[in-house]
Formats: structure tokens, sequence, C-alpha cells
């Protein structure tokens, strides 16, 4: 599943520096200047899941392979975006495609790193960009508005339509963004062929000096209190340690690195996690000799869908699935233990696949 998640924010808040330690397969520029980041650079990312280490510790396979998702390093927006200021329409077109949007705002300060914005305010920040975004919207409502009140007069589908775009065009006018304005499913479709850029789920990340990493500063409970009403979650990390610890390549000293500044894991790790989680996505597992491997999948497909991650194919002549619980697998040891514990399931196309299921597919074509 080619998921993207879209790193954002206003020049020089930290975002390239932020790529550069979640990317395990490009490196983006990180500069202290303006648009040092022109065309989007795009990096597959592991997802770090303990249970594929503790299966791979059980079936000691050949290989492991964990699920990935993108992320995306997007030019840095500028007030007047939506006007065509700075990149304009470039940079908004790139969030468009993207699925779910990283806000990475500065919470630190330091003289020697540019800002045109004043003093820190993470909060003016946030409404920079929120403001910037819900302006494109409101013009891509508007402009779907005109097209549609023609027909609304004698179509029953265009009037619903457009009492829907009335009702977006409201919001965004008060300076709320889409995702905060409550649509029902039935409803999104009247915007579905929008790509709102408020409608996309939004992780923040407070990128804070090295003092504040494990608790926070005051500009981070600033971000905090600002974003509580989204019911969004604010990662709290130091963007250069993180990229540090991402350039080290033996395990001993990325733990001695860690222990020195009393971190258990980098915090890159939770926003990784938190991210996948944002885009509605869970995991499923094969585990042989040959491999053990993470699959992405979305939450409540069933197991035909599931299957064809794997290869289409496998949706296509699917017959059933033989499922074991991730916690039974850990517990019993083994898939040939599981079955003779009588913990190993046999489930047809209708069985909703659980986040964890170790699963394999019996299918014919």
């Amino acid at each position: 599943m080619a998921l993207q998640a879209g790193i954002v924010g206003l020049p020089n808040v930290g975002k390239s520096t932020l790529f550069n330690a979640v990317s395990n397969s490009a490196k983006a520029q990180a500069s202290n200047y303006r648009f040092c980041t022109i065309e989007p650079n795009v990096g597959l990312v592991d997802v770090p899941d303990e249970r594929l280490a503790k299966l791979a510790e059980l079936v000691q396979p050949n290989r492991v392979v964990p699920t990935q998702i993108e992320i995306v390093d997007i030019a840095g927006l500028v007030r007047g975006a939506s006007k065509g200021e700075g990149l304009g329409n470039k940079f908004l077109g790139n969030i468009r495609e993207v699925d779910a949007i990283i806000h990475v705002i500065r919470c630190f300060e330091d003289e020697n790193i540019l800002r045109e914005e004043g003093a820190i305010n993470p909060v003016s920040d946030k409404e920079i960009i929120d403001t910037e975004l819900q302006l494109k919207d409101l013009d891509s409502v508007e402009k779907k508005m005109q097209k549609t009140e023609k027909n609304a007069k004698f179509d029953v589908k265009a009037k619903a339509e457009l009492e829907v775009l009335q009702r977006c065009k409201a919001h965004l006018e008060q300076g709320k963004s889409i995702r905060s304005l409550g649509l029902a499913p039935e409803e999104r479709t009247a915007i579905a062929d929008l790509f709102l850029l408020t409608e996309k789920p939004v992780l923040y990340v407070a990128n804070v000096d090295e003092p504040s990493m494990h608790t926070g500063n005051k500009y981070s409970e600033t971000l905090k209190a600002a974003v509580a009403e989204e019911g969004a979650e604010v990662i709290i990390m130091n963007n250069s340690i993180e990229a540090q610890i991402s350039e080290m390549e033996e395990p001993e000293d990325k733990a001695l690195f860690m222990d020195e500044y009393g971190m258990k894991e980098p915090a890159l790790n939770r926003l990784i996690r938190s991210a996948y989680h944002l885009l509605n996505l869970q995991t499923y597992f094969t585990a042989g000799v040959q491999e053990v491997r993470a699959w992405t999948i979305g939450q409540g497909w069933k197991a035909p869908q599931a299957a064809s991650v794997i290869h289409t194919d496998f949706e296509k002549g699917f017959i059933k699935a033989e499922v074991i619980g991730y916690d039974d697998y850990v517990q019993y040891g083994s898939e040939s233990a599981c079955r003779d514990a009588g913990r190993l399931r046999i489930e047809g196309k209708e069985y909703i696949v659980k986040d964890g299921d170790v699963m394999h597919f019996r299918f014919n074509v």
C-alpha cells in the first residue's frame, strides 16, 4: 500500500532534518535558507514493531521484512502561499497528493537559525499553515459550488451535494478545517473529488531544544493546548538528536548514545507508529522458515482483501485463511503448537482481519 504522510511546516522549522532521520532510502538536504527543499523528497520508512522481532525470534527465518510507509518532505510554506507566494501552488499541490500530514512546528529558540515570523510562537505558526490550507480549500469549494448550483435546481443529488458544499464553505470561512466539520461518510462523497487539504488527518511534531526533549517546554505546551480540540497527537522530539541517532550504523553505538540522553527508544519510532495509525493502517504477519513478514492493510479489511497485498491472485482465488492470534503464537511458540492446542482458526471470506493476526492463505487460481 503506497500510502504517504507528508512533512509540512514553515521554512527552517526542522522538516528536512526530520526527513533525514526517518528515511532509510533517501536523504533530504537540510540547510538554513528559504526553500531549501523545492522538489519533494520521498523516502520509504520501516514501521517499528516489536511483534515482528518476537515472531522472528520464535521462527528463526532466513529473512525478516518489516512493513513500510512513505514519508514525503515538502517545501516550506510561507504566508500568502494560497495566492502564489513562495512556492505557492506547487507546495499546496504536493500536499494534496499525500494521505496524512505531519506538521512540524518550531518550539525552540536559536538566534543562529533564521526565522521570518518574529518571536517564537508555535500557535501563530500553526495558524499560518492552517489559514493557507483553508484558503486554498475555500477556493476549491467555491468553484465546485458554482458548477453544482446550476444542477441543484432540478437534480436531487446535486442539491444534496450543494448543501454539503455550503456547510464546508461556512466552516472554512470561520477559520476551521474540514476534518473538524464532522461530515458523515455519505456526505464526504460530495467533496471526494476535491481532495481537500484540511480534510487530511494531522500529526503535530513539536521540535524542541535538547533540554526539553523529554518533558517539553512552554512552547510545546502552548501547542498542545491549541490543538486539544482537534483531538490531534503532539510528538515532542529534538529533530537534530533523532537525525544523529539514525546516522549510526552499529546498534551498540545507538544504544550508548540513547543511554547518554536517557532514551529507551528514538522518539522517531513513536512518530512513525503514530503516523501509521493516523492513516488508519494496521498490520498482519506471515511467518515461515523462509520469511517472517509484516503486511500493511486498512482497518476493517476482510481476509480476501488482506490477501491481495501479497498477490492479487490470492484475493481472486481465495478459499480460506488459517489464522493465529499474535498472543497465542507467542504463548505456544510455534504454528504447530498452536494447531495442536486448537488455537489455529479457519476463517472465510467475511472474516475481518485483526491487528497482529498471523495468517496463511489458501487459494486456487
